[in-house]
């Protein structure tokens, strides 16, 4: 193994780690590039092992240098080398295996108060979801020889978590965990939704979640039958009514409108007791804002390794996530701060072309089965996004539809403007056989090679890494991603983008808005956006459309208005109200009843601009 130098530090090699993604490594159609290069290979050590039969090569992260060789010269990239921050190797808490992912540190929860975790996905979140449910068992990063749960308390010892796990080891604590992924629960639980409830029915709150869930339309429907939102609805509903020691949600607003995603929250607030321990998951800020009662960010390299920070106030741990710096550890994570100054301020943009052209659409109504839209005439210009905001099932879709000419208005006399229209739908799914290349070659091949696009859509996107993957192996985030390099790939009059959020986590989302806005203030185009994350749909609206009415019977699409007028008419329906960050700028929704909200109502200002 040959003799170290007397100088080096012996922890040295404890701070590199090597990851090997085992769907791209394919021994078997390369020539082994990574080991035929490596350095510390020439030299007669074991550095990297891998030959024309094997699975998946393997890295040896005590005998690598770090020089990043083999990662440039391996043809599938599917290696990574990665120096650690000094000392987190102390703190590894789990890893699954060789060359896999590594998770350190744990949150920390606290009785009687939530805990919200914010970070990018493939950062380790459900994997402490998991831990902390007593569901796996931590082994330190000693994954050939997991320690004793002795040790493990021992690891922990005068951290608040010794007393957590000791709790959970004990067994004296039950976990509940909302899945993240909700459409696979009809798989899991049949029957009706009623039945279903009843069934679980340990709190005696049903009545109690069917209000604030509205629940009430789809309690004699069969669990199978259910859409996206209600299966949300109906899986929050089933946790919140059992006894539970500790309550984990993981994303609970996905699918659900802003009226929705508020009600969730408070159902959520409604388990805390002295002695409860409450966890949430949530990719919307605004939402987890309003949630939680303290933070911890994680960051890392996702699928490669993630850090859990110690606990922050709720405001203080979302601004450093935002911040990409850690205060405490010195330590920044992403090159970049995320801010959210409002409408055009913040694209760094002088827009110096005034709006020429100007639209016009006339009042419309479109009935479809027991449900009516009336739509009020509006205008919109070139260069301009304008959001529409309203509960699920008042109509939004249709009103894309209806501008897109891709369904008749009642009176088909009617003369509705001709427009070239990018549709990017709500439900993506995905039938193309064969990768992402060959999709965008065939579909958008003039612009995903344009060097404006690519600087502008693909590279902030991230669409580099999908290229060579299968279309139909994508997970829900990429496949949005690849949607929406698509919508705007294709040359037309009028972008119709619905719930662009969707599947992304928080940091992806926030590029999302700025890849959207400024490819609308670039190629002077207009888009009619339909987002529930309140932070985006504020972010890129210059107008907004606002839905009023009954979900599911009548509702009205009023004419296109300012983004102040807009959100304080929607905001005042929805009884709730919203200031500004002065760090970055976001949303945050003040606590019900709090003081800031009593003034604000008085003052009839639900939204405020500027702090």
């Amino acid at each position: 193994m040959g003799k170290k130098n007397k100088d080096e530090d012996p922890n040295e090699k404890l701070d590199r780690i090597a990851i090997v993604n085992g769907e791209r490594c394919r021994p078997k159609k390369c020539k082994q590039e990574c080991k035929r290069s490596c350095p510390v290979v020439k030299v007669g050590k074991l550095c990297i092992e891998v030959g024309p039969k094997d699975k998946i090569a393997f890295l040896s992260e005590e005998l690598c240098i770090g020089c990043g060789i083999c990662v440039k010269k391996c043809p599938f990239e599917a290696l990574t080398i990665i120096n650690l921050p000094k000392n987190l190797e102390r703190e590894t808490t789990h890893r699954y295996g060789p060359n896999t992912f590594k998770l350190h540190r744990l949150p920390t929860p606290r009785a009687g108060q939530v805990l919200g975790l914010v970070g990018t996905n493939g950062i380790g979140k459900s994997t402490a979801l998991k831990i902390l449910a007593g569901k796996l068992k931590p082994n330190l990063g000693n994954f050939t020889k997991p320690p004793e749960w002795s040790d493990i308390l021992a690891h922990f010892r005068g951290s608040e978590l010794q007393n957590y796990l000791t709790k959970i080891l004990e067994d004296d604590m039950k976990a509940l965990i909302k899945p993240q992924y909700v459409d696979n629960i009809p798989k899991a639980v049949k029957g009706e939704v009623e039945q279903c409830l009843n069934d679980r029915n340990e709190l005696d709150n049903l009545e109690f979640l069917k209000d604030q869930l509205d629940l009430e339309n789809v309690m004699q429907r069969q669990v199978a039958q259910l859409s996206g939102g209600e299966l949300q609805r109906f899986a929050t509903a089933i946790i919140a009514c059992q006894k539970a020691d500790i309550y984990m949600f993981d994303e609970p607003s996905s699918y659900l409108d802003v009226k929705q995603r508020l009600k969730a929250s408070r159902v959520i607030r409604s388990l805390l007791k002295n002695d409860t321990y409450v966890i949430v998951v949530e990719h919307d800020l605004s939402v987890l804002d309003y949630l939680s009662d303290f933070i911890c960010c994680l960051y890392g390299k996702p699928g490669a390794y993630g850090v859990v920070t110690m606990p922050f106030s709720v405001r203080e741990g979302i601004n450093i996530f935002l911040a990409g710096f850690v205060p405490t550890e010195n330590l920044r994570f992403r090159d970049e701060a995320l801010t959210f100054k409002v409408a055009g301020a913040d694209s760094g943009m002088e827009i110096t072309d005034k709006h020429f052209s100007r639209y016009e659409y006339p009042a419309l109504v479109k009935t479809q089965g027991d449900f009516k839209l009336n739509v009020e005439s509006g205008e919109f210009t070139d260069s301009e996004i304008v959001v529409l905001l309203g509960e699920n099932g008042t109509g939004k879709t249709t009103f894309i539809r209806l501008i897109a000419g891709l369904i008749q208005p009642d009176d088909e006399e009617l003369e509705l403007p001709e427009f070239n229209v990018s549709y990017k739908p709500q439900k993506i799914s995905p039938k193309f056989p064969g990768t992402v290349r060959e999709l965008l070659h065939k579909k958008i091949r003039d612009s995903y090679m344009h060097p404006q696009f690519v600087s502008d859509v693909m590279k902030p996107m991230n669409i580099d890494p999908l290229m060579d993957q299968a279309v139909q192996n994508l997970s829900g985030g990429e496949l949005q991603r690849v949607a929406l390099a698509m919508c705007m790939g294709t040359p037309a009059d009028i972008y119709l983008i619905d719930e662009p959020s969707a599947y992304l986590d928080s940091e992806q989302r926030v590029w999302a808005s700025k890849v959207i806005k400024r490819f609308i203030l670039h190629a002077k185009k207009v888009a009619f956006i339909v987002e529930h994350d309140f932070i985006m749909a504020t972010y890129l609206a210059d107008k907004v459309v606002v839905y009023s009415g009954v979900p599911a019977i009548e509702a009205t699409a009023h004419a296109p208005q300012s983004l102040l007028t807009g959100m304080n008419m929607f905001l005042k329906a929805l009884e709730i109200t919203f200031r500004r960050d002065p760090t970055n700028y976001r949303p945050r929704i003040n606590k019900y009843q709090s003081q800031l909200d009593s003034e604000q109502k008085a003052a009839n200002c639900y939204y405020l601009l500027d702090e």
